[in-house]
């Protein structure tokens, strides 16, 4: 299992899994209640595997963010995103030491561990599946 064809579309709760392209949008798959929905074009999408966190020195993409965060918790379920701010800054600051902490605010500490604990279940963010998913991002950078 990839997150290369899962979306956080604007407005609407949780995370998708995209099913096929339609002519005027695509079809979608709740990754909540599995429901199928129609977004058409103009919709504000995010592929998970486009997103990227800043840090001091460089811009860390999210399948790298969700790998160590995969480790650190053994495969487990991370920390709730509910969490009080500070312990949410402390425990990213452990996944990410180098995080930019004037440019990643605190809501997308929550939406990155909120993410994490919605697709660890459905085996989206293991450590195996984010291994291969980061060795085929670099592959095309090396060429």
């Amino acid at each position: 299992m990839s997150i290369q064809k899962i979306l956080a579309i604007s407005g609407k709760p949780g995370l998708y899994e995209l099913k096929i392209q339609t002519r005027t949008g695509f079809v979608a798959e709740s990754l909540l209640d599995g429901k199928k929905i129609t977004v058409g074009m103009r919709a504000n999408v995010s592929l998970l595997s486009e997103i990227a966190v800043y840090t001091y020195s460089e811009e860390v993409r999210l399948a790298e963010v969700l790998k160590a965060i995969a480790t650190k918790e053994n495969d487990g379920i991370a920390m709730s995103h509910k969490e009080d701010d500070a312990k949410l800054k402390a425990y990213f600051r452990e996944i990410l030491p180098e995080f930019d902490e004037d440019r990643v605010y605190t809501s997308d500490i929550k939406k990155i561990l909120n993410w994490y604990n919605l697709l660890q279940p459905k085996g989206f963010v293991s450590l195996e599946a984010l291994s291969k998913e980061v060795k085929e991002e670099e592959a095309p950078a090396a060429e």
